[in-house]
């Protein structure tokens, strides 16, 4: 089976590895949406709770019960702005690629 979509794969001209450039895109969108997201879940937190967000949940100084709160909010805000930003980054990135293809072509 394994082959078989192998092989699918190279007739199509699709590589089984993303290229560098993709790499380097991919890992600077990364960074960035880590770091925006994060700002924007820590704001957020701040409005909802009233509260500045722990700076360590590890920390005995606030309650178990908010330190998983925010250990939740933050881990899935994160996860799910990186997974719908990442998507629509290769999406783009897919389509210029397409794009410069037929003008080479």
């Amino acid at each position: 089976m394994a082959d078989i979509t192998r092989d699918a794969r190279r007739e199509l001209g699709v590589s089984e590895k993303p290229d560098m450039q993709w790499r380097i895109v991919g890992g600077l969108v990364g960074l960035a949406v880590g770091f925006a997201s994060r700002k924007v879940l820590s704001f957020a937190w701040e409005k909802a709770t009233g509260k500045k967000p722990p700076a360590s949940a590890d920390s005995l100084e606030i309650g178990l019960g908010e330190a998983i709160a925010y250990a939740v909010v933050m881990g899935l805000g994160m996860e799910i702005t990186r997974i719908v930003t990442t998507r629509a980054a290769a999406k783009k990135w897919r389509s210029w690629k397409d794009a410069a293809k037929d003008i080479t072509a």
